[in-house]
């Protein structure tokens, strides 16, 4: 009666995946209908997708893409697993999935995305009768047990197989009732129908995922090396009197090869519209500027236009295009600020009151974050009118695309709606897909998140207050693992505003250790002018530099400085080649830390399988860093060498790629790195020819 009772509480059920069609009858007094949410094969938490599945996942071409599922049905049936993945143009390729650690149920493999676009994959499981036969047969046959029953059932799965000489020679012999059971067995164990078995398994009850978008966009969204300049700067002279003459975009663009000569691919400029007069900031950010002072970037708008127009001292359209030609014929892209705030002086100000904030004593609210205070910047307000604001900032972004930029850099995004950045990103990369928005976005990962969710391809990191081993080994595995489904760190060494106390007492040590780990640890990396001179006085009380650019002008002689040998350019030059010649440090998801018995020895690796190199070889890399920038540190490091291709317990060789040393190494190593000569390791482990 029980067993009654139950099979009409159940009624039928209709399952909702597309092959599967799942009916159990109670009867017609008791009849109903139930959609499943669930496959006959069971095929859950799919990966990449963001939380909530509310966008979609992001890649950039040519990511190698770890796609993984969970995977698992009743009883012992052996199963197995395909990723079915479906560029934009609708071809579909097929990847074969492999189980990951026993027990989790966890399916995984690895593709690599090309061309940009919108690419869908799914996950087909099935029942793989043949390995399921196969390991019953295993067991049964040496022991004697259902013996015929065993023969036939193999008989009638190789019946299933493409007939071709192999597998009819195999089942010949499992049909010969003359030869010893365990050596008719041997047939379908031979190297040959296994791999026949493994390329195209015999499957049963066969059951489709759900779909899943997976975002691609051009490699410049997720792999580059930023160098940050005030055009202002590069070229301006000082008067006999102490006042300056500004640096132009033709001056600053005789500034673009020596940057391209380090290696660095984009160029990033602070804004360079017009900037106010009204509470202009004098040096190191006072309230009483000079008539002569340049004021911030930041502060922008005056009497000579607002967010489309370019400051009269740095030239006009027409000179700000033929930057971007020096730029390009140098193989660099320009990124330039999106700020959207204005300086009272901004034309917004008279004609569109309604953008601003009105304080009750009817003044405009200007900019604060405590205990910071921008009396030269007032703070747009999007809810007065949502409608016009937006439409003029797309109107502005349209307009910097058709003079030449595809890169924004985007200046306090978290102080806006994401409701508006998910707008405005999708109505820019719907019309300009090549478009790339990096986040200044120092904020609660919520916010941080969620704007890489809505659609910003790059975010600056916490990555520049992450100094000790712990933190950064927290770290790394927080954005390579935790996060990469959608947000894409760059990780900046420094900016105008931030000065760490790590960089202002490390001295040279810290700035190789911090250069080495962002250009390995990351992808996209970056760092600001004046890195590269150990520019490492700060202003009282702050994390800034004293004489901070932002309020000033400033002139530094590069060439003299490497050439006296007090530049870190021919350092940063030298990891931004072996980023080049590595494309495993031009992924973000493989990277795995690794251990040592020093509390400030850091390591991790960075591995490519040979089919994802486009070499045809393999590429790994282990970095090794002293992040105590004052010490010399002897310890162990101790690898997994299977994160890297080397079979455990397996002797190999590494050359580190600073100092060019060949080491001979295993899976524990003695280090000796001093801070102050050579503090980090970038080591390629030297496969063997064929591997």
């Amino acid at each position: 009666m029980p067993r009654t009772i139950r099979q009409r509480r159940y009624g039928r059920i209709v399952a909702t995946t597309e092959n599967d069609r799942v009916a159990a009858s109670s009867g017609p007094a008791q009849q109903t209908e139930y959609k499943a949410n669930i496959g006959r094969i069971p095929i859950r938490f799919l990966a990449p997708q963001q939380p909530e599945n509310r966008w979609p996942a992001k890649a950039y071409a040519g990511e190698a893409v770890p796609f993984s599922a969970t995977i698992f049905r009743e009883g012992h049936d052996i199963i197995g697993g395909t990723l079915l993945l479906t560029d934009p143009r609708g071809t579909t390729s097929r990847h074969a999935m492999s189980p990951g650690a026993p027990g989790t149920d966890s399916w995984h493999t690895t593709a690599v995305v090309g061309a940009p676009g919108p690419w869908t994959f799914r996950v087909e499981a099935y029942t793989d009768d043949w390995a399921t036969w196969l390991h019953n047969a295993e067991i049964k046959v040496p022991a004697g047990i259902d013996l015929d029953l065993m023969f036939t059932m193999g008989l009638e799965l190789l019946a299933r197989a493409e007939q071709t000489t192999t597998v009819t020679d195999a089942a010949a012999v499992l049909a010969d009732t003359a030869l010893p059971p365990v050596e008719r067995l041997a047939a379908a164990t031979a190297p040959e129908i296994t791999a026949i078995m493994a390329a195209d398994p015999l499957a049963s009850l066969t059951t489709l995922s759900e779909t899943r978008t997976l975002r691609v966009e051009r490699a410049r969204a997720g792999v580059g090396s930023w160098y940050e300049f005030f055009p202002r700067s590069e070229g301006a002279k000082r008067r006999k009197d102490g006042t300056w003459v500004s640096g132009t975009f033709r001056t600053a663009a005789k500034r673009i090869p020596a940057v391209a000569e380090m290696g660095f691919d984009v160029l990033y400029l602070p804004p360079i519209h017009p900037i106010g007069r009204s509470f202009r900031k004098g040096p190191n950010n006072t309230l009483d500027a000079a008539a002569g002072d340049p004021g911030s970037p930041w502060a922008i708008g005056s009497a000579d236009g607002g967010h489309d127009a370019i400051h009269p001292e740095l030239g006009t359209v027409k000179d700000f295009t033929y930057f971007l030609g020096v730029a390009k014929k140098n193989g660099i892209e320009v990124a330039i600020d999106l700020a959207l705030q204005c300086s009272p002086d901004h034309p917004w100000v008279t004609e569109h009151p309604e953008w601003f904030t009105t304080l009750p004593d009817g003044t405009i609210a200007y900019a604060e974050n405590p205990p910071k205070k921008y009396q030269d910047i007032y703070p747009i307000n999007f809810d007065n009118d949502p409608g016009g604001l937006s439409a003029e900032i797309l109107r502005i972004v349209e307009y910097w695309i058709g003079v030449g930029v595809k890169i924004f850099r985007v200046d306090n995004p978290h102080t806006k709606p994401l409701q508006f950045w998910e707008w405005l990103l999708h109505e820019v990369n719907t019309r300009h897909p090549e478009v790339v928005f990096l986040a200044e976005a120092f904020t609660r990962p919520a916010m941080m998140q969620s704007l890489a969710g809505v659609g910003f391809q790059q975010s600056y990191t916490y990555f520049t207050w992450r100094n000790t081993k712990e933190e950064l080994e927290e770290y790394l595995v927080e954005v390579s693992k935790k996060t990469s489904d959608t947000f894409r760190p760059n990780f900046f060494v420094n900016t105008p505003d931030i000065l760490t106390e790590y960089l202002q007492f490390g001295g040279r040590p810290a700035y190789k250790v911090r250069a080495a780990i962002a250009a390995t640890g990351s992808p996209t990396w970056g760092v600001y002018a004046g890195y590269e001179l150990f520019e490492n006085v700060a202003r009282p009380g702050s994390e800034e530099n004293i004489d901070n650019e932002k309020y000033q002008f400033k002139s530094r002689d590069f060439a003299a400085a490497e050439a006296s040998g007090d530049s870190l350019a021919p350092y940063l030059r030298r990891l931004n080649a072996i980023r080049n010649e590595h494309p495993a440090l031009r992924q973000l998801r493989n990277l795995d830390v690794h251990w040592s018995d020093d509390d400030s020895i850091l390591v991790y690796s960075k591995f490519l399988a040979a089919e994802h190199t486009g070499t045809g070889r393999p590429d790994g890399i282990i970095v090794v860093a002293n992040v105590d920038p004052h010490s010399v540190r002897e310890t162990v490091v101790h690898l997994d060498p299977t994160r890297f291709g080397i079979p455990t317990g397996t002797d190999f060789t590494v050359t580190d790629l600073i100092t060019q040393s060949t080491f001979t190494w295993g899976g524990d190593n003695y280090v000796r790195l001093d801070a102050f000569t050579e503090p980090v390791h970038i080591l390629r482990v030297d496969y063997p020819k064929g591997s």
